[in-house]
């Protein structure tokens, strides 16, 4: 779905921090994962986490794609990378550089650690209902990590009950992909959400479940 010439400069950001924490750290940064790259163009576009400015529900969301990409890139335990992120990602601090800095100045924390420790308890069950809403050339393996960990973390509110409705979950983590992707990433996503929303939330919906996203 997306490989190096489809990343963005937000994609590259993301990574580039974490690469440093880790080199910061005395620890070696996690080997990129290898993916197929796949037609369209990426430009740049407003930021994932400026899209939370007065949203931060919105902004919850942005920090638990960041933390789930972290957490497997880095193979950290969620609690773990929870910490970090309410340590350092969350919230303002006097003279630090907000959105350019890689922060998510507002941030609904409860429902940022929900989301994150939902798709890890569920891993299984969330990566089975993604598989089942992919296309058979593109596996969940085969996808950017980062479209990766938006999937999971829109699935995981979409298992995790009635609340918020399967609409606004597909409208918020839509939006989010735009942040991060300018290419045909978004399109895949809307494709995959509606598909899942239609299966998990099916009461929400008229007509039968899509089966394939994209």
């Amino acid at each position: 779905m997306a490989g190096s010439k489809s990343e963005t400069g937000e994609l590259d950001r993301l990574r580039a921090e974490y690469e440093a924490e880790q080199r910061a750290a005395g620890q070696p940064a996690p080997a990129p994962r290898p993916a197929a790259a796949k037609p369209g163009a990426s430009a740049a576009r407003k930021p994932a986490a400026q899209r939370a400015r007065g949203r931060p529900r919105t902004g919850a969301r942005v920090a638990a794609v960041q933390a789930l990409f972290q957490g497997e890139q880095t193979g950290e335990p969620a609690e773990v990378v929870i910490s970090q992120f309410q340590r350092h990602r969350l919230g303002t601090r006097p003279g630090d550089g907000g959105f350019e800095e890689g922060r998510v100045p507002e941030a609904d924390v409860p429902l940022f650690s929900a989301i994150v420790m939902q798709v890890t308890r569920n891993a299984g069950e969330i990566d089975a209902t993604l598989s089942s809403h992919l296309d058979k050339d593109w596996p969940l393996v085969k996808l950017d990590p980062v479209l990766r960990a938006l999937l999971r973390a829109a699935c995981g509110e979409l298992l995790s009950g009635k609340e918020p409705p399967a609409k606004v979950v597909i409208n918020e983590y839509l939006d989010i992909a735009h942040g991060f992707f300018g290419g045909d990433e978004p399109r895949f996503a809307n494709g995959v959400l509606d598909a899942m929303a239609r299966t998990l939330r099916a009461e929400e919906f008229s007509g039968a479940p899509r089966r394939r996203g994209g």
